[in-house]
């Protein structure tokens, strides 16, 4: 049938015949060679150690919260990622197109919405780690949006090389990841708009074309506003971006 593997949800509990089941079912996919996403899962504790196959977990406060829920996600955002991220990789689903300020953001099932910016997602596939990422959005809206489409299937789901940036927990967080001679950078705020400065230092020497997507002038009242601008950085050069309330910036860097 050309399956290649599974998403399983609703495990929802990590007691000793559940934690059983698990490795049980790992094994028996290994066996028939096909991967596993756990959905509705307990955090990574070792069951993707023993058998690879198992890509990555959902045991966090994914996106699909926002539809039910008021929970503060830009700044669980800048938070989980030192706590449980340090786990292993996380299913959180990202990539909500409908996008809401603090103002207008309410719960819904029907139309559901995120919490903070367009670029706030698009950076979450690059400060998120997850070998199997999901869109978690509608289709017609990535064909509708077709920048913000590409950039997503630009970034890879595993990478060479991590480099933290300036963050601080619960606040904000940037990091720089490579993937062969490409570096993605992403960078995430809370609530609270403020500048980042990102330091190219972390490039090998050359010249790269970087595409830059930021929050746009409005990104306060309409979070879907954005800006994408196309740059040349080197390593000696310090840029300094502005993100709005629940914002953040999102960059591909390709060498010339």
């Amino acid at each position: 049938m050309g399956v290649k593997g599974f998403k399983i949800d609703f495990f929802d509990r990590d007691d000793q015949p559940m934690v059983k089941f698990c490795y049980e079912l790992a094994k028996k996919a290994a066996k028939h060679h096909l991967v596993l996403d756990l959905h509705g899962m307990f955090k990574p504790s070792g069951l993707n150690v023993c058998y690879p196959n198992v890509l990555s977990f959902e045991g966090v406060r994914g996106l699909e919260n926002c539809k039910w829920h008021n929970y503060d996600m830009p700044a669980y955002d800048v938070t989980m990622p030192f706590i449980r991220m340090a786990a292993g990789p996380v299913d959180y689903t990202p990539g909500a197109m409908n996008n809401a300020a603090r103002s207008v953001f309410r719960p819904v099932t029907q139309q559901p919405m995120s919490m903070g910016t367009r670029v706030h997602q698009l950076a979450s596939y690059v400060v998120f780690d997850s070998p199997l990422q999901m869109l978690c959005d509608s289709p017609t809206f990535y064909e509708r949006n077709v920048d913000c489409t590409r950039f997503i299937a630009s970034v890879p789901t595993v990478f060479d090389e991590y480099v933290p940036l300036q963050s601080k927990v619960g606040k904000y967080l940037s990091v720089a990841k490579r993937k062969g001679d490409e570096w993605f950078v992403g960078a995430l705020t809370n609530w609270d708009k403020r500048t980042i400065t990102i330091d190219f230092s972390f490039l090998p020497a050359g010249t790269y074309k970087a595409t830059v997507f930021t929050d746009g002038i409005n990104a306060d009242r309409n979070a879907t506003d954005y800006r994408k601008t196309e740059i040349t950085v080197t390593s000696d050069m310090v840029l300094k971006y502005d993100m709005a309330s629940g914002g953040g910036v999102a960059m591909r860097i390709q060498k010339l």
